[in-house]
């Protein structure tokens, strides 16, 4: 499996942990006053989309084995 093009500089996967924290920071201040309460919840729904992401990802991966 030839990792590189995945991994390639103008390749968009390296934007999505920029967008992981930029829409759970936006999402959790849509939500909290405080910043102290944003970051928290930031952390919190950043953690559950990664996680998120990633199950779907290792469910394609496994896919591909199958199909």
């Amino acid at each position: 499996m030839n990792v590189a093009p995945v991994l390639a500089p103008g390749s968009i996967y390296w934007h999505l942990p920029v967008l992981i924290v930029v829409v759970s920071l936006v999402y959790s201040a849509t939500r909290y006053d405080h910043w102290g309460n944003i970051l928290k919840e930031a952390a919190r729904w950043g953690l559950r989309m990664l996680i998120f992401l990633c199950a779907i990802a290792l469910i394609q991966f496994v896919l591909t084995f199958f199909i």
